[in-house]
């Protein structure tokens, strides 16, 4: 098991010792009962000694008891120390998670961090609870049963020397056969668990497009090539069984023979065959259970090496221990800034952006289809580091302020809106969760949001289904921007989140905002020249460069991108709903 994932097991490191020490107990007992059932046969039955039997009988029970106790309890500390390893290892890569950046995000799918978090964690608990359990009964009981066997017939004991290795040796070698197909397997969920994903959250397309027929040969793809991996794997471990129980057989006839050759001798007593036979049995099931807890390592060791992918991630940003703890207002400088998501030499997506906004202004940014807007105004959050410059907000580099503080004063209604399991008052509240109806309802207000949450029957109580598909496009928008608005924050970015809302919101939204947050620096990335229009000042972006700054009018006179842009939205009527 991996030290760095044994770090988890925390405080389960009483039942993790204490199970296999329980389990040491009642191989202990387990190994004297055949002994004891030998005494009853040849001392006891052979000379029709009652007393003696039942003495040696109560003996038995009492071990028998002991034996089941110690198992019982064994089994509680394990399947315990195993669940709370297993929670612990949620809780630690879900929390590492919540500090990747961006960055450290794209390295992983969402459905490859959902299946580290369910399937491989899970794989891992069974490999723990088998290890502690199991990997501390089998040797002993192997040892201890060889011991009593050689008290008893030391010829028998010696062929243990011969078939235990070479038994053992075969399984191993079974294991590492399939192995590899194990790998594959967890390698292939990832693929299986983003296939069902996407159906389940591009559901209304597939039905608007009648593709539900290739959704499902799509799925059946993936889904056969992991059964097919599964099934080369499992004919592979199946001959774990056969050759187990050839092996098995055949030891118990040898010993039948050699036994049965001593008894009639009169070197070996029967009570003394039934035991060793028992012990046999014993060594042979202890070292089938030795190799299928190898088979589960193997499969938990390609869970492991995942799960530490995850755990090894550097965040990209973390805190300086000097980190400044104050923004002083929503001022926004970009200073000959480059960006590229695959950092230093990676094509640029902005190249030298000089920009200065000042504290309260409203700014737009207009552009085409892949001119970087939604990439410039992430780097003032901090969800990106730049590749080349600074960003600074308040006349301070991001990279200098704690990032709780920054994030705290710089609110984003993304262009993918998100809104959660539960009331509308709990999606709004995400932006203060100790504000107050009254503060609710007022910024619900100020993005038109207030209209028609009033109008459902249970009001800001109203549930929102998981993904927000029980509301509209246009709702969702509005209350995204709400709660943005509750956060207070001195900067405030909108990536074209008034899309789905009519012009007449649109306007009405923009007006709340020159009301009511004037000294709130606000930016407006947005498709329609009529959301940007009244902007202090507006950025055309071209292909991640500056290809103009200014108000609309002088825009319109400088720039050609704007001005076409303009005149065919507002000339052409493109803006009309």
């Amino acid at each position: 098991m991996n030290k760095k994932l044994l770090r988890s097991v925390r405080e389960y490191k009483k039942q993790s010792v204490l199970a296999p020490v329980l389990v040491i107990l009642e191989v202990l007992m387990e190994v004297l009962i055949p002994l004891e059932m030998a005494k009853i046969i040849d001392v006891g039955i052979a000379n029709g000694d009652m007393s003696y039997i039942i003495q040696r009988g109560v003996i038995l029970v009492a071990m028998a008891m002991l034996s089941l106790f110690f198992g019982v309890q064994a089994g509680n500390m394990a399947a315990v120390a195993a669940a709370g390893y297993a929670k612990n290892l949620r809780h630690d890569i879900f929390y590492k998670v919540q500090d990747f950046s961006f960055k450290n995000i794209d390295h992983f799918s969402t459905s490859g961090l959902v299946t580290r978090l369910t399937t491989d964690i899970t794989n891992v608990q069974q490999a723990y609870m088998m290890s502690i359990r199991l990997l501390a009964r089998a040797p002993f009981m192997i040892i201890l049963s060889w011991i009593m066997t050689l008290t008893i017939n030391k010829p028998i004991a010696m062929l243990f020397l011969i078939v235990v290795p070479v038994l053992g040796g075969t399984l191993i070698f079974i294991a590492k056969k399939a192995h590899p197909h194990f790998i594959k397997v967890f390698d292939e969920y990832d693929n299986l668990n983003n296939s069902v994903q996407e159906n389940v959250n591009a559901s209304r397309v597939v039905k608007a497009f009648v593709r539900e027929d290739y959704e499902i040969e799509k799925f059946h793809g993936i889904s056969r090539y992991v059964y097919n991996l599964f099934t080369k794997a499992e004919k592979i471990v199946a001959w774990n069984s056969p050759v187990m129980m050839f092996a098995m057989y055949t030891v118990i006839i040898i010993i039948v023979a050699i036994g049965g050759r001593g008894i009639v001798l009169g070197g070996m007593e029967t009570g003394e065959l039934t035991s060793i036979i028992v012990y046999a049995l014993q060594i042979l099931m202890s070292l089938n259970m030795v190799t299928f807890v190898f088979v589960m390592i193997m499969i938990a060791e390609a869970s492991t090496d995942r799960i530490v992918e995850v755990l090894d991630e550097v965040p990209e940003m973390q805190d300086k221990a000097d980190a400044v703890k104050n923004v002083a207002d929503g001022s926004i400088d970009f200073n000959h800034v480059d960006f590229s998501y695959a950092g230093e030499g990676g094509n640029l997506s902005l190249k030298d952006v000089n920009l200065h906004i000042k504290s309260g202004q409203t700014v737009g940014i207009i552009g085409g289809t892949g001119s970087a807007k939604s990439t410039l105004v992430q780097l003032i959050p901090r969800l990106y580091d730049v590749t080349k410059g600074n960003v600074q907000v308040g006349g301070v580099d991001v990279r200098n302020y704690n990032l709780e503080v920054l994030r705290d004063q710089v609110s984003m209604v993304l262009q993918k809106n998100v809104l959660f399991s539960g009331s509308i008052y709990d999606n709004i509240r995400w932006g203060d969760e100790h504000a107050s109806e009254e503060e609710v309802r007022r910024v619900c207000k100020l993005a038109q949001a207030d209209g028609f949450v009033s109008e459902f029957p249970d009001g800001y109580d109203t549930m929102i289904v998981q993904g927000g598909n029980n509301v509209s496009g246009g709702q969702k928008q509005r209350l995204c921007i709400a709660r943005a608005l509750l956060k207070k924050p001195k900067i405030l970015i909108l990536d074209d989140s008034t899309s789905a809302v009519d012009t007449r919101t649109d306007a009405l939204i923009r007006k709340a905002f020159r009301e009511e947050i004037p000294n709130t620096t606000k930016i407006i990335i947005a498709q329609r020249v009529s959301s940007i229009e009244d902007a202090d000042q507006i950025i055309v972006l071209d292909d991640g460069k500056i290809a103009g700054v200014g108000t609309s009018e002088e825009l319109l006179k400088t720039n050609d991108i704007y001005r076409e842009v303009y005149e065919s939205q507002v000339k052409g009527g493109g803006d009309d709903e």
